[in-house]
């Protein structure tokens, strides 16, 4: 697989990655936190994470039961403090033990963790032991507004699989699953293939992702996204009564409309969803999106306003 764009800076030496394609993002994020948990331990991580607020209890059940702990933090993001705080409630054998940390990246709420809040979750995972998954389904999203190279908020912060998102960024099916410790990714391929992971034409889920890498359009998709997210994020703020609810950082608006005005939006043949948890409407802006489509969606709320 090719290198993601940029290569790296420093002394560091590049690890030797394994690479597997599986079809959704459930199932890279629930296979791969089974990879790095025993059925007795844990994995901490934000209570508005993706894994716990969207996945159906897949984490779980293909861990055999590895346990979910919820931490907090402002706009999303986990914080060091908090997964301290978690790892040090107990000890006994009576809990199930820390053993990961999952980074949704961008957040559900679409705020990206900067590299120095990586660095700081990074030094507590090392101190308690814990393994850092990074669920990337928008990870190419974070990329482009931080203007940092994929090894700089991955395997130098720490992570040691990144599930990275295709069929948010433009291609029709696929999820890769990157583990930068290639010893953790002894035996993933009996587990893709028992849980139905391993497709019979893979070759049409990994050649979309060699065209994506090679030509740069996975990087280009995201930066369209993101774009898209920031005017649409600017003609909103326009509209009085509309609440923008989160910092726009990478191709996700949340606002706030009265019942109202989202109903009348509804009937409009507007689709959107209101977020678990937080309340408000979410936005999102992909690699498609026109200019044209977010002033029409931005006339009909005026209209409904």
């Amino acid at each position: 697989m090719p290198t993601l764009t940029g290569g790296t800076s420093g002394p560091e030496i590049e690890p030797e990655c394994e690479v597997f394609f599986v079809a959704t993002g459930t199932a890279a994020n629930a296979l791969a936190l089974a990879t790095l948990c025993r059925s007795y331990e844990s994995v901490i991580c934000h209570e508005f994470a993706h894994i716990e607020t969207d996945e159906c209890g897949a984490p779980e059940f293909f861990s055999d039961g590895s346990k979910l702990l919820l931490g907090r933090g402002p706009k999303g993001k986990l914080s060091a403090e908090s997964v301290n705080t978690i790892v040090g409630k107990r000890s006994d054998v009576h809990f199930p033990r820390p053993r990961a940390v999952s980074l949704t990246q961008p957040t559900e709420l679409g705020t990206l963790y900067a590299e120095d809040e990586l660095s700081a979750i990074h030094a507590t995972a090392e101190t308690h032991c814990l393994r850092i998954h990074m669920d990337g389904a928008r990870f190419a999203n974070a990329v482009a507004t931080l203007g940092a190279k994929p090894a700089e908020i991955t395997w130098k912060q720490g992570v040691d699989v990144l599930c990275l998102g295709g069929s948010k960024n433009g291609l029709g099916i696929g999820e890769a699953i990157v583990f930068f410790n290639r010893d953790l990714a002894a035996g993933f391929d009996y587990r893709c293939k028992q849980a139905g992971q391993l497709i019979s034409k893979m070759r049409f889920v990994a050649a979309p992702w060699l065209g994506a890498l090679e030509t740069g359009a996975w990087l280009r998709n995201a930066q369209h996204a993101n774009a898209a997210a920031a005017y649409l994020d600017a003609r909103l703020r326009t509209i009085q009564g509309v609440e923008v609810m989160f910092p726009r950082q990478a191709n996700t608006v949340f606002v706030r409309l009265p019942e109202a005005v989202q109903q009348g939006l509804r009937r409009r043949n507007w689709q959107f969803y209101t977020f678990i948890g937080v309340g408000g409407v979410r936005l999102m802006c992909s690699w498609r999106t026109t200019t044209a489509r977010i002033d029409a969606l931005v006339k009909d709320i005026q209209a409904e306003m």
